[in-house]
Formats: C-alpha cells, structure tokens, sequence
C-alpha cells in the first residue's frame, strides 16, 4: 500500500480542462494529477471553482473542454448512464449540507447507497456506522441526531461501496471543533488505508491535514504546497 500518496499510479488527471456557464468561466485550463492515495486539500475564495471542479470529477457535470481521466476513464465520453456508475462504482460524496433522508434512519440512510450497487445488506450497513462511532445511533432518524453524528452517517454512506476515491466538499463546514476532530481523524484512517481524498475547505487547519494543498482563484490554479 502507498501511505505517502506522491508516488501512486495516477487515479485522477485533468488536461486543460474548462468549465463555462454562458459569460461565466467557472474553470479555465486546468491542468491536475492525483495519485492513487493521495490527500489533497482544494482552498479558495467562493466562486473559485472549487465545487465547479468537485462536481465535474465526481461525475455529476461535465467539462466544457479538456480531458478528464479516472481511473483510467475518460468521462468526457460516457453517457448519463455509464456517468451514474462511475458515481456508483468509483467515488464516494461527502457534503457539508449531509443529504439524508429525513424519514429514514441512520442505517436506512447507509444502506441507500447500495440500492443503487448491489443488494442492501443491513449488516454490512450497521459494519460501516460502527466504523465511524455509530453502531448505538443505527436507529435514530436524522433529526434525533447531532450534526457531527449526521455527517459521520454521511461519511457511512460514502464508504459502503468500497470506492478508490473519496470527494468531501466543505465536510467540516457546520461542525464544532469536537466533531470536526472525529472526522478528521476518520479522513486520516481512511488515507493510512490508502483511499484517495479530495477535500475542498475554507479552513485552512482542515486543508493542512492533507499532504497536497491546491488553490483556486477565478477558475485556475494559482499555487501548490505539500504539507508533511
């Protein structure tokens, strides 16, 4: 396993990839590479591109132009449908605003995921909230829970699909400081395993938990660090 994350095989790469909504250039010519394992941290002012760029690797919007290349796919190319299982099969969505089914509890909530990759296997749905600190909350509905431990669900979710790369945009964004610990310490579990994340913050603690830190500024890229 690659715990440091710079050597890896390529999992992500982005060739002069642009993104415009009419007038509005949300992303010019980007050009990124993300090694299999690695954590990277996407900063920036709002209107950046940063969820422009989220979206568009996670498959849910395409590129205006460029190349986008996961795991070996070009996205550009695929239909809706072949979009939807690259969603499924490949990428893990954490987000700041959790997404939860109001009416279903926790365990419900984890096993949406599977409904849309395989059977639903409550065991393994219960195995996943245990990982992140939940296995006693299982039956709770997402308003008898905290917000830490909504997004601890979300983080369940995420991960009952086994995927190769995890996309949390602002994960940290409606957490106190206790809960944005326990998360992160689930993201640095996650890495010491060798799944690849990407992270877009506005906190730059949180954007140096990762070992590569990116900013965007009007749709490009304008400067790199490497943490640790």
């Amino acid at each position: 396993m690659n715990q440091t994350g710079l050597t890896g095989e390529t999992l992500l790469e982005l060739r002069q990839v642009s993104k415009s909504y009419g007038d509005l250039h949300a992303l010019s010519q980007v050009d990124l590479t993300v090694p299999t394992g690695q954590w990277l941290s996407i900063v920036g002012p709002s209107g950046s591109g940063k969820t422009t760029l989220m979206n568009i690797v996670g498959a849910m919007d395409k590129a205006t132009s460029g190349t986008v290349l996961l795991d070996g796919v070009e996205l550009s190319q695929l239909r809706p449908k072949d979009l939807t299982t690259i969603r499924r099969d490949t990428v893990g969505l954490i987000f700041q605003k959790f997404h939860l089914i109001p009416h279903l509890n926790a365990v419900e909530n984890v096993m949406v995921a599977q409904y849309y990759h395989s059977m639903p296997d409550e065991a393994e749905a219960l195995a996943a909230l245990t990982r992140v600190g939940l296995a006693g909350r299982a039956s709770h509905r997402p308003a008898q829970l905290s917000g830490g431990e909504q997004q601890r669900v979300c983080i369940a979710r995420a991960l009952i699909n086994y995927p190769k790369l995890i996309l949390a945009d602002e994960p940290t964004g409606n957490l106190d400081a206790a809960n944005e610990l326990i998360v992160l310490d689930l993201f640095h579990s996650l890495h010491a395993e060798g799944t690849t994340l990407i992270v877009v913050t506005h906190d730059p603690e949180v954007a140096r938990q990762g070992q590569r830190e990116i900013a965007l500024d009007h749709g490009k890229v304008v400067s790199e660090v490497r943490h640790g």
